[in-house]
């Protein structure tokens, strides 16, 4: 593997960690797509629990570690708050700009990616949660590795592509042309490319996370297509139980699992938050439209839909 493609690879996978939040893509696929402690899912102080509540709110987050740094004390490379409505099927992901320049909780005012390694996933999720108006009840975290085998053992995912884009890492008997705008179909690196690339984008990051959330739309497609077959989801959740540390049951494991599945594709809305880029001192930043941020967060709390970014 050139270094080129080993670099693309593992800041791709970061990315993606969106993806498997909303399909928690390690409980529904095969033993063989998911790497032991590669992924970390875990109960927020101020859960209220699967049962407790209509809607439930996972934040997904993309760890920067290398190898051999906790993964859940590096900083947050990708950013997506997840609603799942148990009772509707419907699903609402919010991305958050990760150089979002906000208040972390006993830090002071840092870019929001950095919640991670200073308090791990309980002061991210204080953190995001401050700025969008919604405590998540689960935080989920990933490193590198994972998405690549995930996307290609669900068979691909289809897109449909907002912007035509290049990346000199892609296949020319693929893309000769880079990505087209319209409908793509992707495999694991290519599904790794395309949510990675920022630079040759319109509107940079926020076109990143964009393309974040369509993957993850795309993946929830195929996954929700599977999840009738008897027994996918319990064997999901045996296999997960063996490759992600978590403090969650089996049990509530499962019923999160069983949320996730019955989502319907059709009711699935997503935003990123919008910003403008700046310098807080030396450091590039984006500081956030919390205002609009909070709106959406008060409209989708109970129902996990946003209407209109």
């Amino acid at each position: 593997m050139t270094g080129g493609v080993r670099r693309t690879t593992r800041t791709a996978a970061r990315a993606l960690a969106l993806g498997l939040v909303l399909t928690l893509a390690a409980v529904l696929v095969p033993d063989s797509s998911v790497q032991p402690a590669d992924y970390q899912l875990v109960r927020t102080e101020s859960a209220r629990g699967i049962d407790a509540a209509d809607t439930i709110w996972i934040l997904g987050i993309g760890s920067d570690a290398r190898e051999g740094e906790a993964r859940n004390r590096a900083r947050g490379d990708a950013i997506q708050l997840v609603g799942i409505n148990t009772r509707t099927g419907a699903a609402t992901t919010i991305g958050i700009p990760r150089d979002s320049w906000v208040p972390i909780p006993g830090r002071g005012t840092n870019r929001v990616n950095a919640a991670l390694y200073f308090g791990g996933p309980q002061l991210i999720g204080r953190t995001v949660g401050d700025m969008i108006g919604i405590q998540p009840d689960y935080v989920f975290v990933t490193g590198f590795g994972g998405f690549h085998r995930m996307v290609d053992a669900i068979g691909g995912i289809r897109v449909r592509s907002v912007h035509a884009f290049a990346d000199s890492n892609l296949r020319p008997e693929l893309y000769p042309n880079g990505f087209p705008r319209g409908e793509v179909r992707l495999d694991g690196e290519a599904a790794h490319i395309f949510v990675r690339i920022r630079k040759s984008l319109p509107d940079g990051d926020f076109d990143r996370s964009r393309n974040q959330q369509l993957a993850l739309q795309g993946i929830h497609r195929r996954i929700h297509n599977q999840a009738h077959r008897p027994g996918f989801i319990e064997r999901g959740v045996l296999s997960v139980m063996r490759n992600m540390h978590t403090d969650l049951s089996p049990a509530e494991l499962y019923r999160l699992a069983q949320a996730v599945a019955q989502v319907d594709p059709g009711k699935l809305s997503a935003c990123v938050v919008p910003g403008r880029t700046g310098m807080a001192g030396a450091a590039s930043v984006v500081f956030a439209d919390v205002a609009t941020a909070r709106r959406w967060g008060n409209e989708a709390r109970e129902s996990a839909v946003i209407s209109r970014c």
